[in-house]
């Protein structure tokens, strides 16, 4: 479908809950907005008002027949399917235009789908849903996308005068986060993706300093997992000139189980998005785990540090150093544009400098080692006689950057 107008996206199980996205509707049309509907209910559909993309259409896009669904009668099997589906008709939508925003409303399995079906809708597209478990943990579901969540207060069964005060509120909220659009000034191409950390905070900052004073603007991303998984999903979307990946510490927490890791995709998008990027291998003498009993019975006879009551920290191995250089140098080969390594070799951490708690430079070796061992020929490995909190680091490494990217400015 080609979309010619704005509008704002309605998305739910209307066989249910089809008063209140009746109602819902009709005060964002009262605001003067288009709604396009999309009905994610296996059981129905409802006859208050036009429904433009029904739940068989969505079904078939989740890979089976809304007759299946029905007769399977499988609660999760049918939430799965169709937030599936309606992320692939969203990201049709998307692709078409037109779309100012998305709202959604439900309990758990309507939110699930809900937020499903928002993963495909870029930053700055604002998306709301209304929900009955705004206070539970759905940071997967959400996943690294601009979602706000607006707690019903009461069951969304039926209105009554706490749930139409709400609904109407979130009708408004929708319209007015719709009506803020970037402004021309807002909009900079000389963007530059940092990921920094606690350990590599001074790094980071002289980094972004330097970096600023270059004309460009800095978005740093606190390496804890979902703020890797973030700037990985805004890289792809296309919103960075360039990344300089100073803390790859979520790394390490893939390979051994911590509590911050960004997924096996962290360290992929830059490469595969053919953009300029510097990459430390920072903090990778750290796996991240929360209070001290919390830590696997496995790791108890390694070393630990308690960096706060709540964090405790696991210095990496020999072994698992070699492993996290190799998967470092092959995400890093996969580059299209032009890419470098910088290692800092006096401590990859604040606390792994000499004096340091995670001082081990035998260990730092073998990474580094194996860094060099398994990266492409093409691809610079840079040795830094510093720690990678010295200023002489940071300085390296944004010139070693905009190198980079003048590199490729010549081969566009």
């Amino acid at each position: 479908m080609a979309v010619t107008d704005t509008y704002i996206l309605l998305l739910g199980c209307f066989d249910t809950k089809g008063e209140l996205f009746s109602f819902l509707r009709n005060c964002i049309l009262a605001q003067g907005e288009r709604v396009i509907s999309l009905n994610t209910g296996v059981m129905g559909t409802t006859n208050l008002f036009p429904v433009d993309y029904e739940s068989d259409v969505i079904a078939l896009e989740g890979g089976t027949t809304i007759a299946e669904l029905r007769d399977k009668k499988d609660r999760g099997y049918a939430v799965e399917i169709m937030g599936k589906g309606a992320a692939s008709i969203v990201a049709r939508l998307m692709e078409a235009g037109g779309m100012k925003a998305a709202i959604g409303m439900g309990g758990g399995g309507g939110t699930y789908i809900a937020l499903s079906a928002m993963q495909p809708i870029p930053l700055g597209i604002p998306k709301l849903c209304l929900t009955t478990i705004a206070a539970k943990d759905v940071s997967r579901q959400m996943g690294s996308k601009d979602i706000t969540l607006m707690p019903s207060i009461v069951d969304l069964s039926g209105l009554n005068s706490i749930s139409q005060l709400l609904i109407s509120q979130a009708a408004s909220a929708i319209c007015a986060m719709a009506a803020i659009t970037p402004t021309p000034e807002a909009i900079n191409s000389k963007r530059i993706a940092i990921s920094m950390f606690g350990n590599t905070t001074a790094c980071v900052e002289k980094c972004s300093e330097l970096l600023r004073n270059q004309g460009f603007e800095v978005f740093a991303f606190h390496a804890t997992g979902i703020g890797g998984k973030t700037m990985e999903s805004l890289i792809s979307e296309g919103y960075f000139t360039a990344v300089l990946d100073i803390t790859t510490t979520e790394l390490a927490d893939e390979l051994c189980g911590g509590i911050l890791s960004a997924g096996p995709d962290r360290l992929n998008a830059a490469a595969r998005k053919g953009i300029p990027q510097v990459v430390v291998p920072g903090c990778l003498d750290m796996v991240n785990f929360a209070q001290l009993d919390t830590v696997p019975d496995h790791y108890q006879g390694r070393q630990l540090y308690s960096w706060a009551p709540d964090v405790t920290l696991m210095r990496t191995n020999k072994e698992e150093n070699s492993m996290l250089g190799e998967s470092l140098a092959r995400k890093v080969n996969q580059s299209t544009a032009p890419a470098a390594i910088l290692v800092p070799l006096k401590g990859i951490s604040q606390i792994g400098i000499a004096g340091g708690v995670f001082h081990q430079p035998e260990a730092d070796k073998i990474l580094f080692e194996a860094i060099k061992k398994h990266i492409a020929e093409h691809i610079p490995v840079v040795e830094v006689d510093a720690s990678i909190n010295d200023e002489v680091f940071a300085e390296q490494a944004v010139q070693i950057l905009l190198r980079l990217i003048q590199s490729q400015q010549r081969n566009i």
